[in-house]
């Protein structure tokens, strides 16, 4: 069923789930959070709850959706040619705003860009990149498209598990010049 035919009693669920997810998640690390904890907090039944999501990784996934489109539409919010000392606004702000729920983030998204979220992120960024590239005729849209997309979930992952260090701020900058370069490297 695609989103624009979607039942909208069915949409409401699933935001429900997600609120409640996002907000037990606030209080206590996913491993925590049980199905039983979390149906009673969104005010839905447990088998309402397996209509909608597999387990609890396959809700927390698609609870932290946007934050894969975020980074997506950050890294594409420039036209013309990209200053490296100036990363797009988008970028900033995408960085500045994961820290609500950087622990959720942090058990989805492993070290080195693995996991269930670091897999959405690296199959949308790589799409989202490999079409930029090719529509402009770009060399090597393949190639380039992968190391961007896990050039970008390597390093948000290991940021946010402490292991690149960085005020956010300081860490798109960083991320912005590392991607321009891999677009500007001169390939045979």
């Amino acid at each position: 069923m695609t989103p624009a035919a979607e039942d909208p009693r069915a949409a409401r669920t699933r935001a429900r789930l997600r609120r409640s997810l996002l907000d037990a998640c606030a209080e206590r690390p996913l491993t925590k959070v049980t199905v039983a904890a979390l149906v009673r907090r969104a005010g839905i039944g447990r088998a309402t709850f397996y209509l909608h999501y597999a387990d609890l990784e396959a809700l927390a996934v698609d609870a932290c959706a946007d934050v894969v489109r975020d980074a997506v539409d950050a890294l594409h919010a420039w036209r013309g040619a990209p200053d490296p000392e100036a990363p797009p606004p988008a970028l900033l702000d995408f960085f500045a705003g994961l820290a609500p729920h950087a622990g959720l983030y942090r058990e989805l998204l492993r070290p080195g860009g693995g996991g269930p979220l670091g897999r959405v992120l690296h199959e949308d960024l790589r799409a989202r990149s490999l079409a930029e590239r090719t529509l402009v005729g770009a060399p090597e849209p393949g190639l380039v498209a992968s190391a961007v997309a896990a050039a970008f979930a390597g390093v948000l992952a290991d940021w946010l598990h402490g292991l690149v260090e960085g005020a956010p701020g300081e860490i798109a900058h960083r991320v912005w010049r590392l991607l321009i370069a891999l677009h500007r490297t001169p390939l045979p």
